[in-house]
This record gives C-alpha cells, sequence and structure tokens, in this order.
C-alpha cells in the first residue's frame, strides 16, 4: 500500500499535465545551480511541510476553501516566487531572498496542499486509515520534486558552466518566463 501512494505522489507531482506545480518549483529554483542543492532541498522540503499540514487537513475535512480560489492562488505563488528572482543578486540581495523564499515556500505549500487535496480524497475513498497513504504520497511528492529540481540545476549548470550562459541571464530568463506564464494563468483563472 505504502508503495502504490508513494508512486502516486511522484506521478501527480512530475505529470506534465500538472505544470504549474512544476512551474512554482522551477520558479522556485531559477537562481540556484547543482552547488547550491543543499539551499534548494531546504526549500522544498520547507514547501512540502506545508503542503503536507493542509493536504491532510483538507483531506479530512477540517479545512475547505473553495477550489477556484485555491486554483487561482497556485499561479500567484508562481508570480511571486518569480518576482523575488528578479532582484536576487548572490553578492547583495542574495541571503536575505533566500530567508524570504524559505518563508514563502512554507507558506506557499499551505496553498498547494489544497490544490491536491481533492484529487487525494478521491484516492483514499473510504480508507479507514488515512495516515499511511497521506504519508506515503506526501514522500512521492518531495521525491518527485526533488526529481524536477535536480532536472532543472543539471540543466542550469551544464548551461552555465559549459555553455557559458550568464547565470544571471539564465535566471532571469526562468524567472521572466515563470512570471509571464502565472499572469495568464491567474487571468484564466480569476475567480470574482
Amino acid at each position: 500500500m505504502f508503495s502504490m501512494y508513494f508512486n502516486l505522489g511522484v506521478e501527480h507531482i512530475t505529470d506534465l499535465n500538472g505544470y504549474d506545480h512544476i512551474l512554482f518549483l522551477t520558479a522556485l529554483a531559477a537562481v540556484y545551480l547543482l552547488q547550491d542543492s543543499k539551499k534548494v532541498i531546504i526549500l522544498i522540503t520547507a514547501f512540502t511541510i506545508g503542503h503536507s499540514v493542509t493536504l491532510a487537513l483538507a483531506t479530512l475535512r477540517i479545512i475547505k476553501i473553495p477550489s477556484d480560489l485555491i486554483e487561482f492562488l497556485i499561479p500567484l505563488t508562481i508570480f511571486i516566487s518569480a518576482f523575488l528572482d528578479f532582484f536576487y543578486n548572490e553578492q547583495k540581495t542574495g541571503k536575505r531572498i533566500h530567508h524570504i523564499k524559505y518563508t514563502l515556500a512554507m507558506f506557499f505549500g499551505l496553498i498547494h496542499g489544497l490544490g491536491f487535496s481533492n484529487y487525494l480524497r478521491e484516492l483514499l475513498g473510504n480508507e479507514e486509515n488515512i495516515v499511511s497513504p497521506l504519508f506515503a504520497f506526501n514522500i512521492g511528492l518531495e521525491v518527485g520534486q526533488i526529481i524536477i529540481v535536480a532536472a532543472y540545476l543539471t540543466l542550469a549548470t551544464v548551461l552555465v558552466k559549459f555553455l557559458k550562459v550568464p547565470r544571471r541571464d539564465l535566471s532571469l530568463i526562468t524567472a521572466g518566463a515563470a512570471f509571464g506564464i502565472s499572469i495568464i494563468l491567474m487571468i484564466e483563472r480569476y475567480p470574482f
């Protein structure tokens, strides 16, 4: 049973149909390279902690927020993450923005967890004990997120170190793409 929910978690986050979550992770990692893996893993784990809390609460029906609002807030998290990337300068603002990203990653995890709750609630159906499936699903999500970020960091490192693309330019291109797509998604999903 653990492996089934674990695999569902990995598949759910890496599914290209859920590109908004992939885009968020890319915006979160846009300013980093492989050498910064530890920082990025901590960011992702902060995101997963927030994500796990609301995923559990929403799956148990302890909290309920309209899905239209959540679907709008998810691209807003991408927008804010990408916006912060525009001001990242490793020497001048790097440490401060990185600390802001830690806090935001956990908070944004709360929002994204609500986005997954309906999906997970359907999967769990009438399971008597949801703790183990919920744990397995969240571990799968974490592993899937690490796969996505590792792919981005590897590509970014190859572009910067071997193809000599300026690191700042790559960060701005990545953040700009995420920023632009997030605006389109917010307009499409505007709930009011």
